[in-house]
């Protein structure tokens, strides 16, 4: 199936582009989102006379995305979870749990637009990517824990490693 973009689709495509997708992906997923139409002659023609609003459009949402990503910066949520104690996840960490993480802290954003490179299935920090728009995209760390409690205790514990680390330093120099 032919489809003429609507929008900008990662992986596929500019506003404006013909490309040629499976029927399945066209039928039931670029034209109800409205990302895309069939390439027919009628439909060619009705997009090139709405083409610059389209495209206007386009950068709208582009510019208000690219206010938000500024506005949030780098992102990073301690995502709380049941571990044993070798730190191996009961389950996994999700993009819904990260969502709720970022709610909990007063960010709302939809668990769909949360990319994660990799499963998360053990304690440890991780990256994740939260795409605002194709083209706007928002690194975020994420830090899985045991508890908050176990998070502030092994914060102190490194904090008094360091502590102890440095004297020792100190006194290698001065010898």
């Amino acid at each position: 199936m032919e489809v003429i973009l609507l929008e900008r689709v990662a992986r596929l495509g500019d506003v404006g582009d013909v490309v040629k997708v499976r029927d399945g992906f066209g039928r039931n997923f670029l034209i109800p989102q409205q990302k895309a139409k069939r390439a027919t002659e009628a439909n060619r023609k009705e997009f090139e006379a709405q083409r610059a609003q389209l495209e206007k459009r386009n950068k709208e949402m582009r510019a208000a995305a690219e206010k938000r990503a500024a506005e949030l910066g780098n992102l990073s949520v301690k995502v709380v979870h049941q571990a044993s104690e070798d730190g191996k996840l009961y389950g996994s960490v999700s993009a819904r749990d990260i969502a709720t993480a970022l709610a909990e802290q007063g960010i709302e954003i939809e668990r769909r637009f949360i990319d994660l490179t990799t499963a998360i299935k053990s304690m440890g920090l991780y990256n994740a990517t939260v795409t605002l728009h194709p083209e706007v995209k928002v690194n975020c760390k994420v830090e899985v824990v045991r508890s908050l409690e176990a998070s502030a205790y092994d914060e102190l514990a490194a904090e008094e490693a360091q502590a102890d680390a440095a004297p020792a330093q100190d006194e290698e120099d001065a010898a």
